[in-house]
């Protein structure tokens, strides 16, 4: 068993955590709402610290996962910050969706502490948190990946190194891309099935057993016919991977015509009240 250090405990950190004091992990949990790591270290048992660099300091492993580049960037290079506290050796392993920019720079800020840095975002979301079932992908240097990837199997089916640092970060670009290029073919689908007359529920069992069948189709096809959304991956948060996809598009010069169009639905949907929404609501922006 290892020690570990979590650092931001939301809707995939508190259950990633939770999963890692269950397998025997020392864990050491910080989050900047102290009554939320309090009520995490009540279920789970592990410890609460005030600040990232309290929560890293001794840690064999330090594991996060918050919101966007600036709140990563503050908890491992501001003031209290992770990195200040990191032990030779350490893996440092984020699971944070952020810019490939980043990604590299918190690396190159790890190796000068003789620490390691893995970006390693995730798929699966929240559903995939709880039930230990994620996907990562990853960058950065393939002994520390494997050695980080023993502990992190607590919560992940899969994980695999693609490249170097900020790898992963580009890896989890091409995920949102596809996502939202397969939730607006669904969306425009059902809404058409809507407005032919046609009985969904025969007709989400009869596409799903073709080439059309999808997770998404297989997960979100029936609740988007029923009109509900509370759950899952929220609008708000993939609009923020897509715009971290098209600053990266446009850097390299590649064409992002399509998840543009699925952005603007989204943004449509944000100006209703609907960012707190699950992603498969974009069938709302299209009806």
């Amino acid at each position: 068993m290892s020690s570990v250090a979590f650092l931001c405990l939301g809707a995939m950190g508190r259950p990633m955590a939770g999963h890692l004091a269950r397998a025997g992990h020392a864990v050491v949990a910080y989050n900047r709402t102290r009554g939320k790591a309090e009520a995490w270290a009540a279920e789970y048992g592990g410890r609460v610290a005030s600040t990232p660099r309290d929560a890293v300091s001794g840690a064999e492993f330090v594991f996060a996962c918050t919101g966007n580049d600036a709140d990563l960037r503050e908890i491992t290079l501001g003031a209290q910050g992770a990195f200040a506290a990191l032990a030779p050796g350490a893996v440092f392993v984020d699971h944070t969706t952020a810019s490939p920019a980043l990604a590299r720079e918190l690396a190159a800020e790890a190796e000068k502490r003789g620490a390691h840095f893995v970006d390693a975002p995730v798929s699966g979301g929240e559903e995939g948190a709880k039930r230990g079932q994620l996907s990562i992908m990853a960058g950065g240097d393939a002994a520390a990946f494997e050695r980080a990837r023993e502990v992190f199997a607590c919560y992940a089916k899969a994980a695999l190194l693609i490249g170097p640092s900020g790898a992963g970060q580009l890896t989890k670009a091409v995920n949102q891309l596809c996502i939202a290029g397969v939730l607006a073919g669904l969306s425009e689908g059902l809404a058409f099935a809507e407005k032919s007359g046609l009985d969904l529920t025969r007709v989400i069992e009869a596409v799903s057993k073709g080439a059309a069948q999808s997770w998404q189709l297989d997960n979100r096809a029936r609740t988007m016919a029923e009109r509900r959304y509370d759950f899952g991956f929220a609008v708000d948060w993939m609009r923020k991977d897509l715009g971290i996809a098209f600053a990266e598009a446009a850097r390299i010069g590649a064409s992002v015509d399509a998840a543009r169009a699925v952005d603007a639905l989204y943004a449509q949907l944000q100006r209703g009240g609907g960012g707190r929404r699950d992603t498969s609501s974009l069938i709302e922006a299209v009806r």
